[in-house]
Formats: structure tokens, sequence, C-alpha cells
């Protein structure tokens, strides 16, 4: 218990580092929290215009739970949970550190809570844990962005099929995990629900503003 705790608390920690805000800062965009929607993930950074600034916050926020999640693979020993050997401890103390770095990414203790919408943390994490499953979704991402360039949507559409595609080609414990995962990336895109329904949602552009 005590492993796995501190795994969380690592992952929390390493995942409540706010890269979208931090780079924004150092490129002279000030507070991205006054732009756009408001929060600090990546398609909001997009919004200042610097395509390469988005990118470069997409791979550190998808690479914070990602490493998160690989470290504690690394670290743990990798002793069965249980009597039958179905769940190994570096394998759980992996999922705990990289849905705690999600969670970090989503309610920083450094921004009083106040987070991103872990869309990108948790592609990196899933990427880290089970790639096809990542890559799938990833594809869904894609095909939504392209067809109806609303980024919440795709997001919407990408983390719904994540627990299906996981219900069939991983270990239950997976699938339960990026269930978890996938209701707290629709509940945090609540506001863009209903921007959605309404059609008063932005669409993905590279314009800058």
């Amino acid at each position: 218990m005590l492993i796995l705790f501190l795994c969380g608390l690592g992952g929390y920690l390493i995942g409540s580092i706010p890269f979208g805000l931090v780079l924004c800062y150092l490129a002279g965009y000030g507070d991205i929290r006054k732009v756009g929607s408001g929060n600090i993930g990546a398609t909001n950074v997009l919004r200042t215009g610097n395509k390469w600034l988005a990118l470069l916050t997409v791979l550190l926020d998808a690479f914070k739970a990602g490493i998160a999640a690989y470290l504690a693979y690394k670290l743990v020993p990798a002793v069965p949970v249980d009597g039958n050997n179905s769940l190994m401890l570096n394998v759980l103390a992996s999922l705990i550190a990289g849905t705690c770095g999600i969670l970090g990414h989503n309610f920083p203790i450094w921004l009083k809570f106040k987070g991103g919408k872990g869309v990108a943390s948790s592609f990196g994490f899933i990427l880290m844990t089970q790639p096809i499953v990542a890559l799938s979704a990833f594809l869904v991402w894609l095909f939504m962005a392209f067809t109806f360039r609303y980024s919440s949507l795709s997001a919407l559409t990408a983390a719904a099929i994540v627990p299906i595609i996981a219900f069939f080609l991983c270990p239950p414990i997976y699938a339960i995990f990026y269930t978890a995962i996938a209701i707290l990336v629709i509940v945090r895109h609540h506001a863009n629900i209903k921007r959605l329904i309404k059609g008063e949602e932005s669409k993905i552009t590279f314009k800058k503003k």
C-alpha cells in the first residue's frame, strides 16, 4: 500500500506541472488562462496562433503522465498482487501513477486545483501502457477532427471509445482504469458539451486571433 501511495503521489506531482502556462509565459503570451476557454491545455494554447507552442504543450502534457506510468512500472517489483498471478504489482503501480498524473494535470495544487482537461495526458498514459488502444483512439480523434473540426467533440468521441477497445483487447484492470479516465475527460468537457449542443463551440483553426 505504501508503494502504491508513493507512486500515486509521485504521479500527481509530475502531472501537476503546468507546461501550457509556463510555455506561454516564456514565449511572451502572458497568462494563457486569460485566453479563449481559460484552461492550460494545448487546445487553448493553439488559440495564441502559435502552432509549435501548442505542439510542444501536447508533447509535454502527454509525456508527464506517460513517464509517471513508465517509472512506476520499471521501479516497482514485478510481484503478484493476487494469488493466481493475474495482476502484478508493477502493472497496478503504473496504472495508479499514470492516472494520478492525469489528475495532477486536471487539478494542479500549484494553480489552486484549476488545470487542463487531461486529453493529452490521458493519451500519453494510455500510449505508454497500451499502445494499440491509444493509437486506435488517436485515429478516431483524427477522423472526428478533420470531419467536424471540433477539438472537444473529437476528444469526447476518442475518450468514449477507449474503454470499449480496452474491454476487448486488454486485461480487465486496464478497462477499469481507462473507464475512469474517460469519465473524467467527459466531465471536464461539460461546458464544451453545452456549447456543442447550442452550436456555439469554436472550431479548430490555425489563425492567430
